[in-house]
């Protein structure tokens, strides 16, 4: 198996021992799961998710059609 070397920041580290000490076995088992799911969710395929049901893609083209000036001001009023 390769072996792989990291630095981390100090808080980080102490994240991952708690992490450790909590879920996991040994460290290697815990960076060994953690990466995997990393790597997965990285890497995971989202064409064939639903694009329908993605508010920022329903609502894109009328977002800016819809908005009103909060100050009630008609569109030939002058701003001061």
């Amino acid at each position: 198996m390769p072996n792989v070397e990291v630095s981390l920041p100090q808080d980080v580290y102490a994240q991952f021992e708690r992490l450790v000490d909590e879920e996991f076995v040994t460290e290697e088992e815990a960076v060994e799961e953690l990466l995997s799911a990393g790597l997965d969710a990285y890497t995971r395929d989202t064409s064939a998710d639903n694009p329908a049901t993605d508010m920022a893609d329903e609502f894109a083209d009328d977002m800016w059609d819809t908005a009103e000036d909060p100050a009630g001001r008609g569109p030939d009023e002058d701003f001061l």
